[in-house]
């Protein structure tokens, strides 16, 4: 993998806009709870590591402790750094260039963690419009497809027709080809399962019932011993990416959860874990007042501690981020929404939304704004034109980037007048090394935060409720 040798500069933080007289919190209240954070990271980085190596006993409260998203970044870059071809990276480099030069379009079949985040990382990290582009604009990578996250028919069969399946008959080219990545820890959640079953169908079509083609064309990644790991062994599928121990579904992007798809893309995954590492040491080493992610979680909690705000907007203000929101949602209200605790997480995608969830209602809300300081792109002029019926020649110079910090700041100094209160996150630029950062921050913002409110950040109880009723109104055992 080619090393582009970008310079990592560090996310920012400004919560002064939430910092309001009547509505909001004062520096005071900030710099209290901070070293009561700073003790709870402190725990994180030491106590709850050493439990998760199996140093120290975990106390029932405790489990399921699933902290080892915490230092697998650094671990993976270590591994492949001492053995290219035969750390868990390389194997998976050398998987995904393979399919590179046979196929021209990846299926992803998973849920939840093990969707969310390979999407997230497709929109922030590829050129948009990935898949409409020409396999040549795409450097021969493939597309990418998403299933087996819902129940939706017409999806499904939309989806099985644009791979060729109505036509019964093998694929003779790469354009033709398609590949199926499959992830499930357990093989066990049923959106995942049926899907797989139908994908699997056609895979073996489009394979003409080579099973030879057919392994060569099945990623998988799963848990040892689990439903999928036993069926995909019965196919003769030798090769498997594990769904690492000691690691939840939201935290699991930055795995084989979200690294084998994010592989396939050509996303220069050394990157990405290179900004998760760089988040890690940096809230690992740095004091409380200067540590974005404390300051975050401060911010955040203090807004729905002494104002009763219990809606969290992350307001993201590129189209290439509102994956990422989608992704952060379910880690928030998955991890935080338990004993009657937590708080309800909502994206919007600015400018596009400011006509509707930014309207004025109850002051029950805080707008977490996520701007990026450098387009990829050269900017965008409006442009002038002879006739004037849209009256837009006067701004005919200005750049799509500067309509949009108007808009940013206009937003925010309407928030601030009428009393809402709303904090900045600034990331350089969108790409893999900033990326890796802004999903390592938010990762352990939600540990941090869960054990300030003394939950378990980890695992989802109430999920259960539902997977039963729906298999008693199935008929399944």
């Amino acid at each position: 993998m080619k090393l582009r040798r970008n310079t990592l500069r560090p996310l920012r933080f400004d919560p002064t806009g939430a910092m309001l007289p009547i509505y909001g919190f004062n520096a005071e209240q900030m710099s209290e709870l901070l070293p009561k954070l700073g003790g709870i990271r402190d725990a994180m980085m030491t106590t709850e590591l050493e439990m998760l190596a199996g140093n120290l006993p975990i106390p029932a409260e405790m489990e399921p402790l699933d902290a080892g998203f915490v230092m697998m970044p650094d671990r993976l870059l270590s591994e492949y750094e001492s053995n290219r071809q035969g750390s868990e990276l390389g194997r998976l480099f050398k998987r995904a260039t393979h399919l590179h030069r046979i196929v021209d379009r990846v299926v992803v079949l998973g849920i939840g963690g093990s969707y969310k985040g390979a999407r997230a990382i497709l929109e922030s990290c590829c050129q948009p419009y990935w898949n409409e582009l020409s396999r040549g604009d795409r450097g021969s990578k493939p597309r990418m497809n998403f299933e087996g996250n819902n129940f939706d028919n017409d999806a499904s069969q939309a989806l099985l027709y644009l791979l060729g399946a109505h036509k019964n008959q093998p694929a003779t080219s790469e354009l033709e080809r398609w590949a199926l990545v499959v992830i499930s820890k357990s093989g066990e959640t049923l959106e995942t399962a049926i899907a797989f079953r139908q994908f699997l169908a056609a895979l073996e079509s489009s394979t003409g019932g080579d099973r030879e083609k057919l392994v060569e064309l099945l990623v998988l990644v799963t848990g040892l011993g689990g439903k999928l790991h036993l069926m995909a062994e019965e196919l003769g599928v030798t090769e498997f990416y594990p769904v690492p121990g000691g690691v939840g579904g939201p935290c699991s992007i930055l795995s084989a959860v979200g690294l084998v798809p994010a592989a396939m893309l050509g996303v220069n995954v050394v990157e990405l874990l290179q900004g998760a590492s760089a988040m890690t040491q940096h809230f690992r080493t740095a004091k409380p007042d200067d540590n974005i992610v404390l300051r975050y979680v401060a911010a955040n909690h203090l807004l729905e501690k002494h104002r009763g705000i219990h809606i969290r907007v992350m307001s993201v203000w590129s189209n290439a981020l509102e994956s990422f929101g989608l992704w952060y949602d379910q880690l928030a209200a998955e991890s935080l929404g338990k004993h009657l605790l937590g708080f309800t997480p909502l994206t919007t995608l600015n400018s596009r939304d400011l006509h509707s969830r930014h309207q004025q209602g109850k002051r029950d809300k805080v707008f977490n704004n996520i701007i990026v300081d450098e387009n990829r792109f050269d900017s965008l002029a409006i442009g002038a034109r002879n006739a004037d019926a849209d009256s837009l020649n006067e701004i005919a110079e200005k750049t799509l980037p500067e309509v949009m910090n108007a808009a940013i700041e206009g937003t925010n100094q309407a928030l601030r007048d009428d009393g809402r209160p709303s904090t900045n996150l600034f990331i350089p630029l969108v790409d893999e090394l900033h990326m890796g950062q802004l999903f390592q921050m938010m990762m352990l913002a939600t540990v941090v935060e869960g054990r300030l409110l003394e939950i378990n950040p980890y695992g989802q109880p109430g999920a259960e409720t539902y997977k039963n009723n729906r298999n008693r109104l199935l008929g399944r055992k």
